[in-house]
């Protein structure tokens, strides 16, 4: 059973950084994708970045040049670097994984979408 753990939210100022991370445990391969994602209270999840496992990256607009995501493939995890926080990037962050894997000789493929519990950040004004 795959499971995923964020770590690393608390309460910031303005201004302020902070790093995720997010360690996923009962996997036997290599996740195509990892991501961040995000939701405020009374907002709609929103994606704030995701790395491929050939480090192609792809950041929300908002979060261009503040935010840098990055991941180690060998150990499925994947972090999430936040500098300059805003009190707009108050919100639940959620670690993703996404991807498909062949599972036998003949091609089969199992289709796989994790998420994590999410951790909390603030950053107040």
């Amino acid at each position: 059973q795959v499971q995923l753990a964020e770590s690393g939210g608390g309460l910031v100022q303005s201004g302020g950084s902070l790093r995720l991370s997010c360690t996923a445990s009962g996997s036997r391969f290599r996740f195509q994708t990892m991501a961040w994602y995000r939701q405020a209270p009374g907002k709609e999840r929103e994606l704030v970045a995701l790395i491929t496992n050939d480090h192609i990256t792809k950041y929300a607009d908002s979060v261009k040049d503040r935010f840098t995501i990055s991941r180690l493939n060998a150990q499925n995890m994947v972090f999430l670097q936040m500098n300059s926080l805003k009190p707009e990037d108050t919100a639940d962050y959620y670690c993703n994984a996404k991807g498909s894997q062949i599972i036998n000789v003949e091609g089969a493929t199992y289709d796989y979408d994790y998420w994590g519990q999410g951790t909390q950040v603030t950053v107040s004004s």
